[in-house]
């Protein structure tokens, strides 16, 4: 094989190897997770208010959160789909993939003396910076008393 052959087949490699070496890294960083949500809590007090909590990570940083609360003897059962009409949590950045939400609403009296006592759950949307969302259907339990 002349010197002229071999670095002809050796520049050729090494362009190959380039462009599969290249794509592999567009691919893994284009490779994103779905949001995910964690430390999640709700709770239902005494003047007839609700505040949701949770941390919302993704690798591309979090856009919003959207929160509903159902009564669990309505059986509504949200979709992620009902969810994207639903009211925004105020998230507040906590770093550069994961933010605090909370969803806080007050009942006024007559309001409060209407909702449906029992077990209440809350659905929640998290949509991602890149466009990526979750869907959980129950994120958090709380209950409603009189």
């Amino acid at each position: 094989m002349s010197k002229r052959t071999l670095v002809a087949s050796l520049a050729g490699i090494v362009a190959i190897g380039g462009i599969t070496a290249g794509g592999l890294a567009v691919a893994a960083a284009s490779a994103s997770t779905d949001p995910s949500l964690a430390n999640t809590s709700a709770r239902y007090t005494d003047d007839s208010t609700l505040t949701f909590t949770t941390d919302v990570s993704d690798d591309s940083g979090v856009r919003s959160l959207k929160v509903l609360a159902w009564p669990a003897s309505s059986k509504l059962d949200p979709t992620e789909a009902e969810l994207r009409s639903a009211e925004r949590a105020t998230c507040r950045s906590t770093g550069a993939e994961t933010s605090r939400c909370t969803y806080t609403v007050r009942a006024t009296e007559e309001e409060a003396s209407e909702l449906a006592t029992g077990t209440w759950y809350v659905s929640a949307l998290a949509t991602a910076q890149d466009g990526d969302t979750t869907f959980v259907p129950r994120a958090a339990t709380f209950e409603v008393t009189r």
